[in-house]
């Protein structure tokens, strides 16, 4: 899990997880690691899913945490456009450390939509790229086992 601060990186992966949501806000420290077995029909999964602290200016993202990864999301808050050019910068990394490595973007939060700042058009555009993109919301649940089983699906694939 890859994105700035506060975009709901471990929400999501408590949802996916434990199928639970936690309105309070607690910001992940290093990284937080959970595991989740998946069955998919090509074989049953086991998920290692690294909840890595997120990025800002006084805090960058070590590129040994993203090493052998065979797959990461890029997690995008809708409400805050930033943190889409933060998501870039950490797919860049990313390619560079882990570049057999799948990807999806989640842009997250969608149960807010009304106040996105990200539009339909960015969204289309990294589609257009040919980035796998959700639009989840680790509140209500919207996409996110589709997001993570299309990733695990993705690295199978490789």
């Amino acid at each position: 899990m890859l994105g700035s601060f506060a975009v709901g990186k471990t929400s999501l992966v408590q949802r996916y997880v434990k199928s639970i949501f936690n309105e309070k806000y607690l910001t992940t420290i290093g990284v937080k690691i959970d595991q989740k077995i998946v069955k998919t029909p090509q074989a049953e999964v086991n998920l290692l899913l690294w909840d890595i602290h997120g990025e800002d200016s006084y805090q960058k993202v070590k590129p040994a945490y993203v090493m052998g990864a065979s797959g990461y999301f890029i997690v995008v808050d809708g409400t805050r456009s930033n943190t889409l050019d933060v998501g870039f910068d950490l797919l860049e990394m990313a390619k560079k450390v882990a570049p057999k490595a799948s990807c999806v973007f989640l842009i997250n939060k969608s149960d807010l939509k009304d106040n996105w700042e990200i539009t339909m058009e960015q969204v289309e555009e990294l589609e257009t790229k040919g980035h796998k993109v959700f639009l989840t919301s680790a509140k209500e649940g919207d996409a996110v086992n589709d997001a993570f089983t299309t990733l695990t699906e993705m690295m199978l694939a490789n």
